[in-house]
């Protein structure tokens, strides 16, 4: 991972090929010591990955099933108080 800018890294995917994402939002689960990150490329916002990250900056799976409902529930929270206004217009 290579950090850009505050708003972009680099990343590479499955297949080796690199890919500039852009942070969405960063959330830390206090409890479990994890910190998570939610990404999307900038030609593709609607598709938002989420993963763990951790101190060194290196990107981790999210392999737990609660950990993985638990992050969908951050981000659906994300949406709704970042974009209740355009539903409703």
């Amino acid at each position: 991972m290579e950090l850009m800018d505050e708003k972009q890294i680099t990343i590479m995917d499955e297949n080796g090929n690199q890919r500039v994402m852009e942070i969405l939002f960063t959330y830390e689960h206090e409890e479990r010591g994890k910190k998570y990150v939610f990404l999307y490329e900038k030609d593709n916002p609607d598709e938002v990955i989420a993963m763990e990250y951790n101190d060194n900056g290196e990107l981790l799976e999210i392999e737990s099933e609660e950990e993985y409902e638990e992050v969908e529930e951050v981000f659906n929270a994300f949406n709704e108080e970042n974009f209740s206004d355009e539903k409703e217009d």
